[in-house]
């Protein structure tokens, strides 16, 4: 698996001060970093010249896995379903919505949510339902907590009333926890809980094995709650030190391997790149880096991934790799696009263990 240092060891380089605007820039990270191509791109979300694509999430067809479906947020516009060629099924103009993710129910209804930030001052969650075909419809918009509603993630319900556990990381940092109760078609929020996290967040995941969330705060490393627990306490796992993690740290996705192991991996915005590591321990694990190849653009800036594992079919035989690209480049008009790139996920796996 290659370099095994723990994340946050005592290996940061130097910091260099950027002179025109004061911003941090870090020196290319230490440790090799592997490279994969995209397999397929998404059609561009339809904001342009914009900051626009965000966060992906994927729905597995147990029924036909090649036929499975791909969501992709257009955070200044709504919501849109691919196929896993990249082509759009459906769009929801739905608003501003920033992060996406979706649980199968216990009858087979596949429930989807976002963060939703139309209101700057009290964070939403938007709900829709997927149908197998792709096509999304729209569901309530539910009122949770106070603040700006910016990452999102979704778990499993653990108890029996419940529809699944929602998590609206605030962007100036605090996660609040929804229990959804209700019928996917007309969700209710149960309760909710918070948990403290001290500057801007985004990125989290929900490892279903263990039940542990994670959250990424931006400029600081990534943190793991028990959610077991009443209260949980956040613990920093993985300092972004500019080393295996260089700020900001973005989207985040599990690579699941048995029952508690695989990968945590992260997006290392900072140096267009993806980090790696093991779980349960959360030691370093690789690094890798999406390029040009095969007639696709490889990705910068990433926000949102996502990671699924099993197969879907003979473009995907183990796993698909999804991550938001934030410089797709020109449309024939000239206009600057942002989309999401699909990577396989084995050639995704084998490029951080350099292989």
């Amino acid at each position: 698996m290659g370099n095994t240092i723990r994340a946050g060891a005592a290996i940061a380089p130097a910091i260099l001060l950027a002179a025109c605007a004061g911003e941090t820039v870090w020196p290319p990270s230490p440790w090799p970093t592997g490279s994969v191509t995209a397999a397929a791109e998404t059609v561009p979300v339809g904001t342009a010249n914009a900051d626009a694509a965000d966060d992906p999430a994927i729905w597995r067809n147990p029924a036909d896995p090649a036929k499975s479906v791909l969501l992709g947020t257009d955070k200044k516009a709504g919501l849109y379903s691919y196929r896993l060629d990249g082509t759009v099924i459906d769009f929801v103009p739905a608003g501003l919505l920033n992060n996406v993710d979706l649980v199968s129910l216990a009858d087979g209804t596949v429930l989807v949510a976002a963060s939703d930030r139309t209101d700057a001052a009290t964070p939403a969650i938007a709900f829709f339902t997927l149908a197998s075909d792709g096509q999304l419809t729209q569901g309530p918009r539910l009122e949770v907590g106070s603040g700006e509603a910016y990452g999102f993630c979704m778990a499993e319900a653990d108890a029996a009333g419940q529809l699944a556990r929602a998590y609206v990381v605030i962007k100036q940092g605090p996660v609040i926890e929804a229990v959804i109760g209700g019928t996917a078609q007309a969700p209710t929020i149960l309760s909710t809980r918070r948990f403290a996290i001290p500057s801007q967040s985004e990125g989290c995941v929900v490892d279903g094995r263990t039940d542990m969330l994670y959250v990424g705060e931006e400029t600081v490393g990534i943190h793991r709650f028990d959610l077991s627990q009443p209260s949980p306490a956040g613990e920093l796992v993985a300092r972004a030190d500019g080393t295996a993690l260089v700020p900001d740290v973005e989207g985040l996705a599990i690579a699941p391997v048995g029952r508690d192991g695989g990968y945590l991996i992260a997006s290392s915005q900072g140096d267009n790149a993806y980090a790696a590591f093991a779980l349960p321990t959360m030691a370093y694990a690789g690094r890798v880096r999406i390029v040009d190849g095969g007639g696709i653009d490889g990705t910068v800036e990433t926000d949102g991934i996502e990671f699924a594992a099993g197969s879907f079919g003979p473009g995907f035989p183990d796993g698909v790799f999804i991550a938001q690209d934030g410089d797709n480049g020109p449309d024939a008009d000239g206009n600057a696009t942002q989309n999401f790139k699909l990577v396989r996920g084995d050639a995704l796996l084998a490029g951080l263990r350099g292989e």
